[in-house]
């Protein structure tokens, strides 16, 4: 049999660890009882499975200046409703409406993005699901 197959099922098995821990469900990480909406400049895109994430730099009410992460759909759901990996860039305004992590600061969960020629584009679960 040799070490090959061997190799081959724990290098698999130990990927498919790693990614079924990426994966969760929105109530795990999310409040749907806290609902968000802010602006602030795109700083960076992850165009990547299971969900994407961006960030935005959003200025307080005392002028101070914070970082949002937030988490979107997969990819491929994305394009379905009229995304592309140039949809959002850093430097771009957005308005994100979303929810707040239960736990981690400045984290939110993506319902959708108005960019700033003012098309509104869903990038998460509906207002009414509050949920994956």
């Amino acid at each position: 049999m040799g070490l090959g197959r061997p190799c081959l099922i724990f290098v698999t098995a130990l990927l498919s660890a790693g990614a079924a821990n990426a994966h969760h469900s929105f109530a795990a990480i999310f409040d749907s009882e806290k609902p968000v909406t802010m602006t602030g400049t795109v700083t960076s895109v992850e165009w990547v499975n299971p969900h994407i994430h961006f960030s935005i730099e959003v200025e307080g009410e005392d002028g101070a200046v914070a970082e949002w992460r937030f988490e979107g759909f997969p990819p491929n759901m994305l394009v379905r409703q009229g995304w592309h990996r140039e949809t959002l860039k850093p430097g771009d305004t957005v308005t994100v409406s979303g929810w707040l992590a239960r736990k981690e600061p400045h984290l939110g969960s993506v319902r959708s993005v108005r960019l700033s020629d003012g098309r509104e584009l869903t990038a998460g679960p509906p207002a009414s699901i509050g949920g994956r």
